[in-house]
């Protein structure tokens, strides 16, 4: 009689053990290495939030609510550059866009847009979370604390942030932060940023797809208002199920798509498709993107258009979008070639000056419309 060897016998039942296998030629094939990821909870001891960044963040989401569900007839502004990839040049923006938007207050709640996360056509420099020495490098953890640094800067100064949520489990090293968030076009439609959004603690905004396509969005909006069970990483780095109550603040962004969508009629078209499915019709329009046609000076006169429908009475354009940094322009990301000073390497932005005029001018806006 032939007895298995003894160290295929499970000591505590005695049972036979099947010999561990080399997966090797199956599993993990492609991966070159993986390295260790800081845990959110050791990030957020190390940079924690203070009592005053916790009441802005709060209030700063509340007055959105408020905006989203018509209880507040200022218009929402989220301005600032495509991405952010250096920390000072961004708290010199930072200070010239809190130093403008106090005396708007009345008629305008200005977030500054803070992008760290670049969803890419094929390849590319992935954001300062991913790439911070923009170097391929791709020194994650450090990324992941620069972008809560600044977080913590810009909103201790007192001005509210906003950013996209692309990759999954970031969102748990930030979002304490964040007043307002976005869902990409490339992303509208997934269902894990859907499920993602419905536990936001923040507002949301999903643009529409791609090809300009609205009903994607309305869907998302749909989706993010009912609760959800889904897979994530909890702030203690432990996979985990989280159950969502669903996110009732989210709301449709005009990107343009095909063509641009921020002229009447399409804001018409937007609304019936939102009245369909049974939700409030408002849009926040991007001034850049496909309704820019992807040449950013034109996103001035998109928002001067976008100003006087709102001066005439337009209610259901509750947001604005507007891709802005210190100077205008845009400027490749190449290997051992100094960078200028304030001018993006991702999409092409307004100057300071230009941006400065148009929130005068949306606030103007807002101010006559009060008067009709």
């Amino acid at each position: 009689m032939n007895l298995p060897p003894a160290a295929h016998i499970d000591p505590e039942t005695g049972e036979r053990r099947r010999p561990t296998r080399d997966t090797t030629r199956i599993d993990d094939t492609r991966i070159d290495a993986v390295r260790p990821l800081i845990t959110p909870a050791l990030l957020l001891e190390k940079l924690p939030v203070s009592e005053a960044t916790l009441t802005l963040v709060e209030r700063s989401r509340a007055q959105i609510a408020r905006i989203l569900a018509g209880a507040d007839d200022r218009l929402l502004v989220v301005v600032g550059p495509c991405s952010i990839h250096d920390h000072d040049q961004a708290l010199a923006y930072a200070a010239r866009l809190q130093a403008a938007a106090g005396p708007l207050a009345d008629a305008l709640l200005v977030v500054m847009r803070t992008y760290f996360e670049k969803p890419r056509t094929t390849v590319g420099w992935k954001g300062y979370i991913n790439d911070p020495h923009l170097d391929g490098s791709f020194a994650i953890n450090e990324g992941l604390e620069r972008a809560r640094r600044l977080l913590l800067e810009i909103v201790d100064g007192g001005l509210p942030v906003g950013t996209e949520f692309l990759d999954l489990l970031s969102p748990q090293f930030i979002s304490d932060l964040v007043a307002w968030g976005a869902i990409g076009a490339r992303t509208t439609e997934s269902q894990s940023h859907r499920q993602l959004a419905s536990g936001l603690s923040c507002p949301v905004g999903f643009k529409n797809g791609t090809d300009g396509g609205v009903k994607v969005a309305a869907d998302a909006l749909v989706a993010a208002a009912a609760p959800h069970a889904f897979m994530g990483m909890t702030k203690m780095g432990q996979a985990a199920i989280f159950e969502t109550r669903g996110n009732t603040d989210c709301h449709v962004i005009l990107r343009g798509g095909r063509r641009p969508n921020f002229d009447a009629e399409s804001v018409d078209g937007a609304c019936a498709v939102l009245r369909a499915a049974g939700l409030r019709e408002q849009v926040m329009i991007d001034v850049s993107h496909a309704n820019s046609e992807k040449q950013h000076r034109r996103q001035i006169d998109v928002a001067a258009d976008i100003a006087q429908r709102i001066a005439a009475g337009e209610r259901r354009i509750t947001g604005v979008m507007i891709e802005s940094h210190l100077h205008e322009g845009q400027q490749p990301l190449v290997p051992g070639q100094v960078l200028r000073h304030g001018v993006s390497i991702t999409d092409a932005c307004i100057g300071w000056d230009d941006t400065h005029a148009l929130l005068l001018q949306l606030a103007a806006a807002v101010r006559q419309r009060r008067k009709g």
